[in-house]
């Protein structure tokens, strides 16, 4: 329908530069102002008839927007074209239509608009003569060719959102235009039952217009013409339902005198017009209702209309055979929490007033935690316990907390969020309700000792925190407070991160994320010492102090990265998440066997590019393995070199590469049957290994990093759950 010389100058000579720039805005303004006389001068002195704005008005546009037909005509006897749309797609003649002006229409379509041409948004000038009340230029309309049924074609991002549809007959009801809406159904034979993308006919769209005008009248006028009295619209509302929750009996009257009515139609959530007519407290609507049938057995109305102090309304329904079940118990229902669980049956067996799919009472008893803001709180949201956390309506804090969960959707190491509410100001975010902090957990005495052993527990659960970190900054989020209170383990043991309302969009910035990796760094001294030292005392301290307090190799070398990151810190969790702190002993011991297996160290090749990776310098005396013979039990040192002796081959020496080649071939025969006294002796040769040379498997992955030797290097996957690590909490 649009021109395709829509954004080209006129055919005809070409204005000089100082004429265009003269005609730019001043034209424009010409118009707004009515000057017709400057209007004139302009146009003769080459100004462009079709200049825009940056909101794609053009002088016709604002001329037709005034009413001004001499200006219009002066416009178009220039070469004005009457199908320039503006940035909404509104032509001319659509504008026209809102101003209801039939001289205008007249010139417009005899200048070649179209009857039917219409905005981005669907809209055309028959329509918006409806939703404006313009009568004459409505039947104008329909005269030339106006389709009276046209339904709002719209884009295809709202067309997913199923907007759009709706026809002039919805536009005129949903805006109180009772003439207009008598003509479109008695003189143009509009359908009174057309229905929109949504599957609203005009019936719905008038009474879920609470700030419609005649309301009552136009309601009257479709249901005569014959309107779906059952139809259905958002949340799956009956005009029925929307009638009682505008507290307006003379429309619910109305309503049910009609023929076919659905009395009982729920809603989406499950509720009755009688239902909602009781918690409203609505007396006149639910006497209306039982005297029409409405079913009594809809709900606990007795209950609801007694906690609402209504004896009158109680009265009422036990009259028309409402059971009463105050006096009964509440339903058997077993919530997983076992810390939580005898606060939350408590929660269930209450009456309170639902937000929403939210059951919440914010008394001390159902109190998780406190916030900055509104504190968290035990509830129930669509019938699954959760943890509420309270913020006012507008509170930035809140948004975050949402955009966060919605930016980075369903990752197994953040708590589940599972929706929100908003009630007289507060917001209310429900997420999945987990057992206990990262600081409680610790705190739990557990048996068997960790100090010079494998730390199965530190490893698991930081490993669960760097995964959803790492996810968190992937999806271009930083976390900004990573802090004990800030990890959760839920009642199935997972490890999960919470607590998102100081999240930040990075945007390319670094510094969120390098402060998170500080956080982080921390986080790991604090997990490794079970929570011996306060975080905060934690952060109080420089980095090179806080290294220092590492208990082991990997653990020092894992807080340094995260402490000193350096400048390019995209995707830096990515690649710790396969650093030695993660690896299991046995990984470690595996990756010594193996990068000892290599050929080049079994023949000590002295050329091989791995051999002179791995004993570039002198072992340092502080070592572990600096002259490593020594360290080996006699016993077991004194047979391993018999056996080259025996061969006349050189014994082992005190090299990195021998070490290696000693650590594979203890591996490979340590369980044969006459090997059993140097068994003895070793004992599990992961541990051993690991224990008499603590530093050795950082000096070969420091060393081998970024080689073709890195295959070595076990894949480091997270445990799902603190339990499979560590066993029940408490032990």
């Amino acid at each position: 329908m649009e021109s395709t010389e829509r954004n080209t100058p006129q055919d005809g000579a070409a204005p000089s530069s100082s004429q265009r720039a003269m005609g730019q805005d001043g034209l424009i303004e010409a118009v707004k102002r009515g000057d017709v006389d400057r209007i004139q001068q302009l146009l003769e002195e080459g100004a462009d008839v079709n200049v825009c704005d940056s909101w794609g008005w053009t002088p016709l546009h604002n001329a037709v927007q005034s009413g001004r037909v001499d200006i219009v005509e002066l416009l178009l006897d220039h070469g004005a074209d009457p199908r320039r749309r503006k940035r909404n797609g509104a032509t001319p003649l659509i504008i026209a239509g809102i101003r209801g002006d039939v001289r205008l229409l007249q010139i417009l379509l005899s200048k070649g608009a179209e009857v039917s041409e219409c905005d981005f948004n669907g809209f055309t000038a028959f329509m918006e003569a409806a939703e404006y009340g313009k009568v004459e230029a409505l039947r104008f309309l329909f005269d030339k060719g106006a389709n009276v049924n046209l339904r709002r074609e719209t884009t295809e991002d709202k067309l997913r959102l199923k907007q759009g549809g709706a026809t002039a007959l919805m536009s005129a009801a949903e805006n109180g235009r009772t003439e207009v809406l008598s003509i479109l159904l008695n003189d143009m034979g509009a359908e009174v039952d057309a229905r929109d993308n949504m599957g609203r006919n005009a019936l719905i769209r008038t009474l879920l217009n609470r700030d419609g005008e005649n309301v009552e009248e136009i309601t009257n006028l479709l249901l005569r013409h014959g309107a779906d009295v059952n139809a259905r619209g958002e949340r799956g509302k009956t005009p029925l339902i929307s009638a009682v929750e505008r507290k307006h009996a003379g429309l619910v009257k109305m309503l049910l005198s009609r023929e076919g009515i659905n009395i009982d139609d729920k809603d989406s959530e499950g509720k009755t017009a009688l239902l909602i007519a009781v918690e409203l407290k609505q007396k006149e609507i639910v006497q209306l209702l039982c005297e029409k049938g409405a079913n009594t057995k809809c709900g606990d109305l007795v209950g609801i209309a007694t906690r609402n102090y209504d004896h009158s309304l109680v009265q009422l329904l036990l009259s028309y055979g409402a059971d009463d079940h105050t006096d009964l118990p509440a339903r058997d229902w077993s919530p997983h929490s076992s810390r939580w669980g005898n606060a939350l049956k408590r929660l269930h067996s209450m009456h309170r007033p639902m937000i929403g799919k939210l059951k919440l009472f914010m008394d001390e008893d159902f109190k998780i935690a406190d916030t900055s803001e509104g504190g968290i709180y035990l509830g129930i949201y669509d019938n699954r316990e959760v943890a509420v956390k309270l913020f006012r309506e507008d509170s930035a804090r809140g948004r975050k907390e949402v955009s966060c969960f919605q930016g980075c959707p369903g990752h197994s190491n953040f708590v589940t969020f599972y929706g929100s509410e908003t009630n007289k100001g507060s917001f209310y975010v429900c997420v999945s309700l987990c057992e206990r902090t990262l600081e409680e957990f610790l705190g739990e005495p557990r048996k068997g000792p960790v100090e010079n052993r494998e730390d199965t527990l530190a490893r698991s659960v930081l490993l669960s925190i760097f995964e959803a970190v790492q996810n968190l900054h992937s999806h271009g989020y930083a976390h900004q407070d990573l802090q004990p209170q800030n990890v959760l383990i839920d009642s199935k043991k997972a490890v999960c991160l919470a607590d998102f309302d100081q999240s930040v969009q990075c945007l390319g910035d670094s510094q969120p994320v390098k402060r998170d990796l500080e956080d982080l760094g921390r986080l790991v001294l604090y997990v490794v010492k079970k929570g011996e030292i306060p975080f905060e005392t934690l952060k109080a301290q420089n980095n090179k102090e806080a290294a220092e307090l590492s208990p082991d190799e990997e653990t020092k070398d894992l807080v340094q990265r995260l402490l000193s990151p350096g400048g390019n810190v995209k995707n830096y969790l990515v690649d710790l998440l396969g650093h030695p702190f993660f690896w299991t002993w046995e990984n470690r011991y595996r990756t010594l066997r193996n990068v000892g297996n290599e050929s080049d160290i079994k023949r000590r090749n002295k050329q091989s590019e791995l051999l002179k990776q791995l004993q570039s310098g002198t072992p340092k005396p502080s070592q572990s393995f600096c002259q490593w013979k020594s360290k080996i039990n006699k016993y077991v040192m004194e047979r391993m070199d018999d056996f080259y002796k025996k061969r006349q081959k050189a014994p082992y020496k005190n090299t990195v590469g021998d070490l290696l080649k000693f650590i594979r071939n203890i591996g490979e025969h340590i369980d044969e049957e006459n090997n059993k006294q140097m068994k003895e002796k070793i004992g599990d040769p992961s541990h051993y290994f690991q224990e008499t040379f603590p530093d050795l498997v950082m000096y070969v992955y420091t060393k081998l990093k970024k080689t073709e030797y890195e295959k070595h290097f076990p894949q480091t996957q997270a445990n799902s759950s603190v339990l499979e690590a560590v066993g029940p909490m408490g032990q």
